[in-house]
């Protein structure tokens, strides 16, 4: 079981507006943040459910290549959602919203390039 998560962000600020907005529609938020100050350099926002911050961003990334992450949405409307809010801040199309049935057939799913180029899902897995 994995406990969390994190990526860096070649621009922090950046990145931080594009998460906020396409997790938000997954019940995704941030819970908690680190300054530079506390670390000793890097700052960071930890987002996740019921005060348990499970996905880090961090300031001091490069690019991203080869990395995956999803996000369980409750409804194939967030999923939808999720979408729309990525690509109106900033992210690129990897997969429109729609079924996937090669993985099994009721997994709906959408992925975006987040702005470091890093493969962000959100999948739903319940019946229509």
């Amino acid at each position: 079981m994995i406990d969390h998560i994190g990526i860096g962000a070649a621009d922090y600020a950046a990145a931080r507006r594009f998460y906020d907005a396409a997790l938000a529609p997954l019940g995704i938020a941030v819970v908690m943040e680190v300054t530079a100050e506390e670390s000793g350099g890097y700052q960071g926002v930890g987002y996740g459910r019921d005060g348990k911050p499970f996905f880090w961003v961090s300031s001091g990334g490069t690019r991203g290549a080869g990395i995956h992450v999803a996000f369980t949405a409750a409804t194939r409307a967030a999923v939808d959602a999720f979408h729309a809010a990525a690509m109106a801040h900033g992210g690129r199309d990897n997969g429109a919203p729609g079924l996937r049935p090669h993985y099994h057939p009721d997994y709906y799913g959408a992925f975006v390039f987040d702005l470091d180029g890093i493969n962000v899902e959100a999948v739903c897995h319940a019946p229509a």
